[in-house]
């Protein structure tokens, strides 16, 4: 995530997977239930589903003085076409979240984060698949941190109908539940890679001679030297 307070976020996929309602939901949470700012804006092609979709949307600690994604920070992918078309435009170091039983990434640019959640699979084993986007919030929530599970679950009964508030409820407690499993066991893998370590040894301290101990070898060789010298001086001089 980045590291200043403006977030930018792209929701895409096809029409019917609540892509829209996505951004509109995160939207509400952050700015009345997380006392934060954001802008939400969106686009879609001209079929009532199918079609190609997204949802911009922008988060900051401040007011937000532009209400377009440039950059985002954040993808999430729910189709293959998404993912193909709004990749390249996931800024360095970003975080790219994909439903992993409806996108094949393929290789992944250098330095991108790459997340996968079976958010379709969830909805379908809840029952209804039209609850994929809400299991896809819940990862959303709790990998990334732009926007709290309170806030969320607040601004949820408000936007859904009523006789599926619960549901919904559902949904996203599952996939919260996925995406804070899923950063448990990272953590818990870069502890052992830590722990695993082993310190070298700390070499051995040099013994230090204490001051006014004189050296042997040093006490031999000024010796040898001392007699060479008188030895030298004893020598008679050659008589001119």
């Amino acid at each position: 995530m980045p590291s200043s307070s403006l977030t930018e976020i792209r929701f895409a996929g096809f029409g019917g997977q609540g892509i829209i309602r996505s951004g509109i939901i995160i939207g509400k949470a952050v700015s009345i239930f997380d006392k934060k700012f954001a802008t939400m804006n969106q686009s879609f092609g001209p079929e009532a589903r199918g079609g190609a979709c997204s949802a911009q949307v922008v988060v900051s600690g401040e007011r937000v003085l532009y209400p377009y994604v440039t950059r985002p920070h954040v993808l999430v992918a729910m189709s293959q076409e998404a993912f193909s078309k709004y990749e390249p435009e996931l800024k360095e170091g970003g975080l790219l979240i994909i439903d992993q039983d409806l996108v094949k990434p393929g290789p992944v640019r250098k330095g991108i984060t790459l997340y996968g959640v079976p958010a379709t699979r969830i909805a379908e084993e809840l029952g209804n698949r039209i609850i994929a986007n809400v299991a896809m919030l819940g990862f959303f929530t709790a990998v990334t941190g732009v926007v709290t599970a309170r806030a969320m679950k607040e601004a949820l009964p408000t936007l859904v109908p009523e006789r599926f508030v619960d549901l919904n409820l559902k949904a996203f407690d599952q996939g919260y539940r996925y995406g804070q499993e899923l950063r448990a066991g990272e953590k818990k893998s870069a502890s052992r890679g830590r722990g695993g370590k082993k310190r070298a040894p700390a070499p051995a301290k040099k013994k230090t001679r204490t001051a006014g101990k004189k050296s042997p070898v040093a006490d031999k060789k000024t010796r040898t030297a001392a007699g060479h010298q008188t030895r030298q001086s004893k020598r008679p001089k050659k008589k001119g």
